[in-house]
């Protein structure tokens, strides 16, 4: 490696060509055999962990990267990533395109670009000593669910008894302390298939589906209404965090001219770090036990807990770095969800904070993801400053 305007480019570049969308995992696998002997150049000990696929919820081909620089003495510093992605339609995802300061592709802000952005601030200071005990963790299944694999790393990981733990698959401009949380649920609705112009033998299991939808359409307009005492950043157009309650899809039908005798839709909610998972979900299943005649059943569930916010004092260093660097910080609560805080919270006895480079107009998970080049090297500056730190300057 010789300089950032290279590095952290053509590493990225190189990330994003890398499909890494894929269920079978090969593309993370790719990745991750392209990441570990640039960390170790950085002064980490790679270790590729094979993860069982009953550790990984039935799936095949699971791994993980962790990476050591472990000082003894020092408070322990975990830096978690994930270099899974979402799969993309609709543009040409996997091929880097650069254009006005900004690099486009699938994973460049969520979170290809932060674990770019990482390796290079590692490699600038392989030869300083670090205020910290470090250990990196590089993951796929983030997109999915991945607790169990979190789980199944722990040992290898060595977190320690109360790691600070780093999580860049977070917003850029300020330190996040807290995430919502998860409930998801799949509801199937059964019918009865008939010729459509005999439709008063059977039951339109859509139509009944439509029905269940809108009674959680209007307890929707009971949860937003809900506010938590966290501010989230202004980029998100909110003051405060919100939980939301989304139906995000339909699936029913087997032809146009046959009644479904079945349809299935997902329910989100995201819940504060206030709320419970247990009061969410019978709010939930209240609203559609209220709807008469219709025939349901949950067909899944899977849940993020809600963790409190995070009260680490490093996440205020970590914060008035940020600012010295770039002239904005501040503590806030993200709009998003994640595997991460319950397992380090509650597994390994962790707080949770995050630094990335995801932007609310970022198009994460949309067509033309991007990240912005600036963004990047400043986060390299911020981490760099952060991990080689006197604690003088933290003071």
């Amino acid at each position: 490696m010789t300089s950032l305007d290279v590095d952290y480019i053509q590493v990225l570049s190189r990330l994003i060509e890398i499909d890494t969308s894929g269920a079978d995992g090969k593309g993370c696998r790719e990745a991750m055999a392209l990441l570990a002997p640039r960390f170790g150049s950085a002064g980490l000990e790679p270790v590729r962990v094979e993860i069982p696929s009953e550790a990984a919820d039935g799936r095949d081909g699971r791994m993980a990267l962790v990476c050591h620089r472990r000082q003894q003495g020092k408070d322990r510093l975990l830096i978690y990533t994930h270099i899974d992605v979402v799969p993309a339609q609709g543009w040409d995802a996997f091929k880097s395109r650069r254009a006005d300061g900004r690099l486009f592709g699938r994973g460049a802000a969520d979170m290809k670009g932060a674990v770019a952005a990482l390796l290079e601030a590692l490699w600038r200071v392989r030869d300083t000593p670090l205020a910290y005990d470090l250990s990196v963790l590089v993951t796929m299944d983030e997109e999915t669910n991945q607790s169990s694999q979190l789980e199944y790393l722990t040992p290898t990981l060595d977190p320690g008894p109360r790691p600070h733990v780093l999580s860049m698959d977070a917003g850029f401009g300020y330190v996040s302390i807290a995430n919502l949380g998860l409930l998801q649920l799949d509801v199937a609705v059964r019918g009865e298939s008939v010729h459509s112009g005999l439709a008063h033998l059977g039951r339109n299991a859509v139509e009944d589906a439509g029905r269940l939808i809108g009674a959680l359409l209007s307890l929707q307009q009971t949860v937003v209404q809900r506010r938590s005492e966290l501010r989230t950043h202004p980029d998100t157009g909110l003051d405060v965090m919100e939980p939301r309650l989304n139906v995000n899809r339909v699936e029913g039908g087997l032809a146009r001219n046959v009644l479904p005798d079945s349809c299935v839709f997902v329910v989100d909610r995201r819940l504060l770090p206030s709320e419970t998972v247990d009061d969410a979900r019978a709010e939930i299943l209240q609203a559609l036990r209220n709807v008469p005649t219709v025939e349901w059943s949950i067909q899944r569930e899977f849940v993020i807990p809600p963790v409190p916010p995070c009260d680490d004092p490093e996440a205020g260093v970590l914060a008035r770095v940020l600012r010295d660097v770039t002239g904005s910080s501040g503590l806030y609560g993200e709009m998003i969800s994640g595997d991460l805080p319950a397992v380090a919270t509650r597994l390994w006895g962790g707080k949770v904070f995050g630094l990335g480079v995801i932007r609310p107009e970022s198009h994460i998970h949309g067509i033309d993801e991007y990240v912005v080049e600036r963004d990047m090297e400043q986060l390299v500056e911020v981490l760099v400053r952060f991990l080689t730190r006197t604690q003088e300057e933290a003071a």
